[in-house]
Formats: structure tokens, sequence, C-alpha cells
């Protein structure tokens, strides 16, 4: 899964080219700070958390009306950081409200996927489009894919070979389509398999509901010459074919709301079931059918595991970031824990391995390089400036999107800025 030993020319995923958060050796700088190896810094209009997507000289990302009336993409020279279109794709009436998870969302926070000469852009319930690179036109545009995110959209599209492969985890319907990528129109349309017991289920949580919602992005490798699609759901984890969208087995579990995308390694899907009793981060292997709860479950950790940010693998340890002030790495093996260590703040945006060191990205601003082993090892604390009070989650200056990495560039969504971090 990882890149070669150079760095991609692009970044067309929220995870990168490999959709792992591998950069290969890309000649970062070690430290940065407002003041040093910042090339540009742009300020991002209106509110968008999802994560920047590079290629061609362009960054791509979305943002949106804090309201969710008005939904818009921009495009970003990625020479001089100049905004070259800002286009409003999307307009809602009476948008769904955010509610109690607004602090940790948006109306922009799934990620673009981009290609040569062409970027999709998705906001859920409210659209979801595609753009001519060169001209910005749009070449084609959905807005009849409906659920009621309750919380706020939060997963990426995935492109695979013709399909563009979307994710609805709503509180009515949960469900998976792709799409022609050329044309838009519906390929095939999968609804989640698993049972919703109802009456197990605590009443006010039904009536809100979390507990059939999910933000997770699918992850697809190539599994004996077949692509495998690991898709974390409310109460199941799923692996299709991305093909035909037909279900190839499923792992049940109690818990709702998971966001991080799985890894792979070494023929095992890990990931994270989300939030309530009983969630937990797990070892899947693959080459099961139907339900494979008892039989394909390798690990399973239930106490430290990342409830926002995505793992990371790097040669045979996993490590990831908690919610707050840790982060942790544990064999992929068995999931035993290797090492904790304390870093300061909280983490939502997905780490990054780039020059054989690990990058994790706080909502504070701060940047904590970390050399990868059996020991933890802090090389660097790299901070950006603080453009909000830090008590004020919708207005502070840090983290929620993942970085790209473009040659010796990283690119930083902030709140409200998007930096061009390279040494000169």
């Amino acid at each position: 899964m990882a890149l070669s030993l150079s760095a991609a020319d692009s970044w067309p995923d929220f995870r990168g080219p490999s959709q792992d958060g591998h950069a290969g050796s890309a000649g970062l700088p070690l430290s940065w700070s407002e003041s040093e190896n910042v090339k540009w810094k742009t300020e991002i209009p209106l509110l968008g958390l999802s994560s920047p997507v590079v290629m061609d000289n362009q960054v791509w990302l979305t943002t949106a009306t804090e309201d969710g009336h008005d939904f818009h993409v921009l495009c970003v020279d990625a020479t001089t950081g100049k905004i070259i279109a800002d286009q409003k794709l999307f307009h809602s009436d009476n948008p769904q409200s955010l509610g109690n998870g607004a602090q940790d969302n948006s109306y922009a926070t799934p990620s673009a996927v981009i290609e040569s000469g062409r970027v999709y852009v998705h906001y859920g319930h409210f659209g979801t489009a595609c753009l001519d690179t060169a001209t910005k036109n749009v070449l084609w545009k959905r807005e009849d894919l409906k659920c009621w995110h309750y919380r706020g959209a939060s997963s990426s599209p995935v492109l695979f070979e013709d399909l563009l492969i979307l994710t609805f985890d709503g509180a009515d319907l949960q469900y998976l389509v792709a799409l022609n990528k050329r044309t838009g129109e519906t390929v095939w349309k999968t609804d989640r398999s698993v049972a919703w017991n109802d009456e197990d289920i605590d009443k006010q949580m039904v009536k809100e509901g979390d507990w059939r919602k999910a933000h997770s992005t699918p992850l697809i490798v190539s599994i004996d010459g077949k692509p495998v699609m690991c898709s974390t759901g409310a109460k199941a984890a799923y692996g299709y074919d991305p093909r035909t969208g037909k279900e190839l087995w499923r792992v049940e579990h109690p818990a709702y709301s998971a966001a991080p995308r799985p890894v792979f390694y070494d023929g095992h899907f890990i990931i994270v079931t989300g939030f309530s009793k009983g969630a937990e981060m797990m070892s899947v292997r693959v080459g099961g059918h139907g339900v494979v709860t008892d039989t394909h479950v390798e690990w399973k950790i239930d106490k430290a595991f990342p409830k926002y940010s995505s793992p990371i693998v790097v040669d045979d340890l996993v490590y990831f970031a908690l919610d707050d002030s840790f982060v942790v790495c544990v064999e992929a093996k068995t999931g035993a824990e290797v090492w904790r260590g304390r870093l300061n703040g909280k983490f939502r945006a997905c780490p990054i391995l780039a020059d054989g060191k690990l990058f994790f990205f706080s909502l504070e601003g701060e940047t904590t390089v970390i050399e990868p082993g059996r020991a933890f090892k802090v090389l660097a604390t790299n901070h950006l400036a603080t453009d909000a009070p830090l008590d004020d989650p919708r207005r502070g200056p840090g983290f929620m999107a993942s970085p790209a990495v473009v040659g010796k560039a990283m690119f930083l969504r902030t709140r409200h800025h998007l930096y061009r971090i390279e040494s000169p």
C-alpha cells in the first residue's frame, strides 16, 4: 500500500495516492511556524473541514456558509496560493441542522477526490458534482441522493476504475451508491444489510438518530487480484465488491458513528467501530463470506483506540492518536500495545508518514513529528498562529482537515487558512 521512495506529484485522495497517509520521501521541513518555512498562507472563505487534494498545480477544497444554505468549491493556485476559482454549486433553503455535532462537523466536510482533468466534490444530501479542472465548468451534478445526516455528512467520495463511490449512512437511510464518473448516472446502489433491533436501543438515541449513523470513508484494496472494499457503518463493518456493490461479508458490532477510515495490513482490515459501549478497534482477516464476526476477527482493542482520526500502518506497527493528549503504537499482527506517549491537544485530522517520520496534527494547531519504532520519540513540535480563542471550537485555528503532500510541499488547512509549508 505504501508509496515508493519518492513523494508523489499529486495527492488525489484525502489520505493520499495509496489512501493510507503514506507520502514517501518528500523532503519536508522538520520545523515551521508563521515566520519559518511558510511559502504562502491564504485565507479560506466561509467554513469547511474537507482536506485539500492536489494535482497539476491546483489545490481543490470545499467550503460552505455556516448556516448550510450555500455550498462552494475552491481552486487555489499551488504556486502562489491565490484563489483562482470560487464557485457556488448548490443551495438549500432548509438545510439539515448539525445539532450537537456542530463543533466537530461543517456543511463541507467530505473531501474532494481528483484525477487528471476532473475533480469530484460531495456534500452528502445536498449534492455531488464533477468539474473540469481546466475550465472549472460543471460537467454533471446529482441532487437526488438523499438521507438525513442528522449531525452532518463526513464520508468522502472514492474513485475506483470508472466509478465514483459515495456513502450515505444517515439516521433514516443507510446505503452506498456508485456513479458513472463520466456521466453521474447510477451504476449500482446497495443498502446496508444489518438488522436494526430498535427495541434494544435507548429510545432517546433512536429519536436523535445517532445509532444508525456513520462517517467513515471506504478503503479499496486488491486481494488475490480482485478488488475488495471495506466500509464501516453503524452496527456492522462490510466487505463489498466495488464493481457491483455486492456484499461479500460483514462483521457485526454494537457501535455507531464510526469515523476513522480502515487501513490494511497483511491480509487484514483494521477498523474502528465507533462510539457506545462495546465500541472497538479490530483486525478482520479477509476471505470470509456472510457474517464473519466469530470467524475472521483476529484481535480487538476495547479501551484505547481513536474515535475520529484514522490510524496509520508503518512496517508491522499501527500508530493512532486518541481523541485527547495521547498517541498509541500497537502491533499490527496482535493488537498488543507497544507504547503510549503524551502529546498536546486533541486530534481529528489523520496522521501522515513522510521522510520516514510520522506527523500528527492537533485541533490546537500543533504538529508533532515522531520517529516510528518501538520507542516513543518526539523529533519536533511546530505551532501555527492562533487566530481565535481555543475554547471556541468552531472558530479555533487548528486541524480538522488532514494534510496533503506533493513534491517537497505540505498543504495544511486550518479552520480559516490554507498553508503551503516548504523549505526554501
